[in-house]
């Protein structure tokens, strides 16, 4: 009786599509809702005390058991490669900081088997501080349900943008000339924690002008957006982002040009020197990355600052019309600014960085809060418009998404409340954009209804990776009135499943675990 049981239970714990039906009857809805509501609270004092002796007398299995049974397809124990493998499947990592527990305990439960293999029994130990998030991930429930499919079409993506030629390395700042051309990486961490990467995503690479829309999110995650636009302004300049010129109220045109990122970092820690300043910044990146690696190039540092006559140029204009807070060391600043944008990362923690700003400002990795809500909202409205040099523009109308680019070669993608991605190849289009990066956001967005004005109900002709199946996901708050008869047959149908598992139980019991199973699939849909 025992192994029906869990069979029918896990049946219904693992159906992707299982939902209630709520239909629109305009004659009954009022009453209808009335009669199930009511209903549903008569019970509602019997359901827990039903539930809490159901599970102990072994009937309804916990969420680790029917996680086990999921993964074990029919067999007594669990080979640790296949967890492991099957959560990689889902878009988790092992090394995901979330997991730490449940690795842990893994590697000590694994050392007292002879066949690194796990039982039921050993398997909810080692499941069980993270049960949540597994479940979340095994029933499908991340924002990209299908991650092994959605990735297969991302590696097609990354080799088409691999064959692309033409470009050139920045050789401006010496220290960027020496990287090869052919290096090409793409890493996305989505606002669920799920990982994908292809190519050289463990080279570190400094984040250049890729920084400039980060410390612009620090600035206004400490001040706020009113005063951070006292120095600052919003609109795209139209020009060269390293020219030396100003709109008509004296200010930079926005942060994300070096006139404005330079002003920016001058509102960063105000009062403390340079070495407390870098120290806050490079904490506010770490935690950015979710603890992945964020380091420093001096030599990059030493050879931008040898090379930056522009950037002094740049640095005494503002000066001279009065940008700067009162106060301000304008030499140091530059020093700042330099040693800022040689910052290190890599795709891989750099995608970590993306999607915090897609996450609405909570790391998806720790679940540490960042930056405020505020700070995210402008960061991405800038990106949107000004993030991409002179072909902003063109990359809004095409690809419709915030993005910034670097001369070293990287791009940082934000995709709203979905992902975070960064692409890296250092060979730069005449406008300093990375070619196959370019590329790469092009057809991203041509195969993912990703652009922000796609519209998601009648843009047939893409993909959205957001839905199970080919299915929209279903929307816990648009549910309508339910149909009270429907209701009914649901209740006499379930109520004979029951009764076949379960025969000795009473009437009011079953009827009861009905409700409450009902109840629990309206919860879980």
């Amino acid at each position: 009786m025992l192994p029906f049981r869990f069979s029918w239970a896990l049946k219904e714990f693992c159906k992707p599509n299982l939902r209630l039906i709520w239909k629109n009857n305009s004659d009954h809805s009022a009453t209808a809702g009335g009669c199930a509501s009511s209903y549903r609270r008569s019970l509602c004092t019997q359901t827990d005390a039903s539930n809490e002796k159901r599970r102990k007398a072994g009937i309804l299995p916990s969420l680790e058991d029917l996680l086990f049974y999921t993964i074990a397809e029919g067999q007594e124990k669990i080979p640790a490669h296949k967890f492991t493998t099957a959560l990689k499947a889902t878009g988790l990592r092992t090394g995901d900081p979330r997991l730490r527990e449940c690795m842990e305990m893994l590697k000590v439960t694994l050392k007292t088997t002879t066949d690194g293999a796990l039982d039921r029994h050993l398997f909810k130990k080692c499941v069980q501080s993270n049960i949540v998030l597994l479940t979340q991930a095994f029933r499908k429930k991340f924002v990209i349900p299908d991650f092994q499919s959605f990735t297969s079409h991302i590696d097609q993506i990354y080799e088409g943008a691999k064959s692309m030629s033409g470009g050139q390395v920045a050789d401006y700042i010496p220290q960027l000339a020496k990287f090869s051309p052919n290096l090409w990486a793409v890493s996305l961490c989505t606002v669920d924690g799920q990982r994908y990467t292809a190519g050289d995503t463990k080279v570190p690479f400094c984040l250049q002008s890729c920084v400039k829309p980060l410390k612009y999110a620090i600035a206004v995650h400490d001040h706020g957006t009113e005063y951070v636009h006292r120095f600052i302004g919003k609109e795209p300049s139209g020009l060269r982002f390293n020219k030396l010129f100003l709109d008509e109220d004296d200010k930079p045109h926005n942060p994300m040009v070096n006139a404005g990122a330079i002003v920016c970092t001058s509102l960063l820690k105000q009062g403390g020197g340079n070495a407390e300043k870098f120290d806050y910044v490079m904490n506010f990146m770490k935690k950015l990355a979710g603890n992945e690696y964020v380091g420093f190039s001096n030599a990059t540092f030493q050879s931008e600052r040898l090379s930056g006559d522009r950037n002094f140029a740049i640095g005494y204009y503002l000066k001279e019309k009065k940008c700067f807070p009162e106060g301000t060391d304008m030499i140091s600043i530059l020093d700042l600014y330099f040693q800022l944008c040689s910052i290190e990362v890599t795709c891989e923690s750099a995608s970590v960085m993306a999607a915090t700003l897609a996450n609405g400002g909570f790391c998806p990795i720790t679940g540490e809060r960042v930056l405020n809500p505020e700070a995210v909202r402008d960061t991405l409205s800038l990106m949107h418009s000004c993030g991409m040099y002179d072909f902003s523009g063109q990359f809004a109308f095409h690809v419709g998404l915030p993005a910034k680019s670097g001369v070293a070669g990287g791009i940082l993608l934000v995709v709203p409340n979905v992902m975070g991605i960064m692409c890296w190849s250092p060979p730069l289009d005449k406008l300093g954009n990375s070619v196959r990066g370019i590329q790469f956001c092009t057809d991203l967005v041509q195969l993912f209804n990703f652009h922000n004005y796609d519209n998601l109900r009648h843009f047939a002709k893409k993909l959205d990776p957001r839905r199970e199946g080919g299915e929209q996901r279903q929307q816990q708050q648009n549910l309508e009135p339910l149909d009270y008869t429907s209701l009914q047959k649901e209740l006499a149908l379930t109520d004979k499943m029951w009764k076949k598992v379960c025969p000795s139980e009473t009437d009011e019991d079953t009827s009861t675990s009905v409700v409450y199973r009902m109840e629990s699939v309206a919860e879980r849909n």
